[in-house]
Order: structure tokens, then sequence, then C-alpha cells
């Protein structure tokens, strides 16, 4: 019986534009709201011509009483269109970083490491490329950045854009291992898991979940996933 455990969701919002082809940030904001989760990674939070002004606006999403992690610019919302949000209550943020990943297409990763009830947290937040070959370029430098700093429980959450297994991306990240992840898209009838987590540095997790219930299979073309997670040693017998 596992006595503490964090709830983690990460969601492609598509620049909030529905499969309705209407920008509706609210909506977007409502599916996330649902998940009931204590750190959302989002992937294409900000609109793609610069100066990537944020398409999920921050002022709606600080009146829903969360923190955004500080990876953006005064108008964008996060890295590469990467996002991080989280819940105050007993999470502390104490360090952030942004990378710049390898590959054919510029694509980037957000890192935040969080005091929790469970303890230190490093969080990884990635939109990896379309091309295979980038992809597993791209876990092998998010594995090298995990082996050049101190040791910590990890997770690793995005859109991997692997149709299959991912066990070549598995393979890359090394000490973080990918969970098994159900389809999340297209959302309205999901066939392929593209929204994966990885864990590591003794984190347990359970199931990973995609969130179906409305607005989610409309808000955006993917569907969110949800994992609980909670660290090894207080998994009781």
């Amino acid at each position: 019986m596992k006595d503490l455990t964090l709830r983690i969701a990460t969601y492609n919002l598509q620049k909030c534009v529905g499969l309705d082809l209407r920008r509706n940030p609210r909506r977007v904001l409502e599916v996330i709201e649902d998940t009931e989760a204590q750190i959302v990674v989002l992937q294409e939070a900000d609109k793609r011509l610069p100066p990537r002004p944020a398409a999920l606006p921050h002022d709606m999403i600080r009146a829903e009483g969360w923190q955004i992690v500080p990876f953006g610019t005064a108008q964008s919302l996060g890295w590469h269109g990467n996002a991080m949000l989280y819940r105050p209550e007993g999470i502390r943020l104490t360090a952030t970083d942004r990378m710049d990943l390898p590959g054919l297409e510029p694509r980037g990763a957000i890192l935040a490491e969080f005091d929790t009830a469970l303890g230190p947290l490093r969080v990884i937040g990635t939109h990896l490329g379309l091309v295979a070959r980038s992809r597993r370029m791209q876990c092998a430098a998010l594995r090298r950045a995990l082996e050049d700093r101190a040791p910590m429980p990890v997770l690793i959450a995005g859109d991997f854009n692997a149709w299959g297994s991912a066990a070549d991306l598995d393979a890359e990240l090394g000490m973080v291992d990918l969970l098994p992840s159900p389809p999340s898209y297209p959302a309205p009838r999901a066939v392929a898991p593209l929204d994966r987590f990885g864990i590591g540095g003794g984190l347990m997790a359970g199931p990973v979940t995609a969130h179906r219930a409305q607005p989610a299979r409309i808000a955006s073309d993917h569907l969110p996933v949800t994992v609980q997670i909670w660290r090894r040693d207080s998994d009781a017998q």
C-alpha cells in the first residue's frame, strides 16, 4: 500500500486549437483541471511564430491556482513549446534548466526540480522529433544530461512521437525506464501511444491512463495521459 503519491499529467495542447478548429484556452484548461494532476507537463503551449506568445494565457492559468515554472519569456509560456505547471500545495520549485536537443528540427527539453511530499523530484518535459533517428539522438542527449547531474528521482514526460513500442528510445534513455502507455492520439479514436512517461532513481508508478472524458476528445488532437508515482522505499508490502 502506498503512503504518499503524486499525480502527474502530460498533455500536447496543439496551441489550444481543438478539432473543431477553434482556439479555446478555457476548454483546454478545463481538461487540465479534470486530470486532477499536481504537476502538468505541456507541449505546444506557445504559438508558432515569434515572439511565440502563450497559447494558454498566464492570467487564466494563475486564476485557477496553478504556478507556472518560469521557462518562457514575458509573453511565452515555455521553451520550444514545452511548459510545466504545478500546484503549490506541498510542492516547492527549487531549480530549472532548459536544453536544446539535437536533430533535424528545432527541439528542446525543460527540467524542473521540486521538493515534494515524496522528497526531491526532477521532472523533464520534452517533445521529440518526427524522425526516428532524431528521437534516438534526443533521448541519448537526455541520458547524458542526467548523467551529468547529481542523482535524484526523475520523471520524463512528453510527446515522444513514437507510434510503436518505443523500445529503441527506452534503450537510449539508460537508467530511465519508459512506462507502458495507452493510445492517446488522435483524441477522438486514439490508436497511437505518443504521450509517455519514463521514471528512474527509485520511483515507482501505477498504470498510465488516458483521460478520455469530454471535452478532452475535442480540445486537442491528443488526449492527456496521467500517472501516479511514489518512492520505492514507501511501497509497503
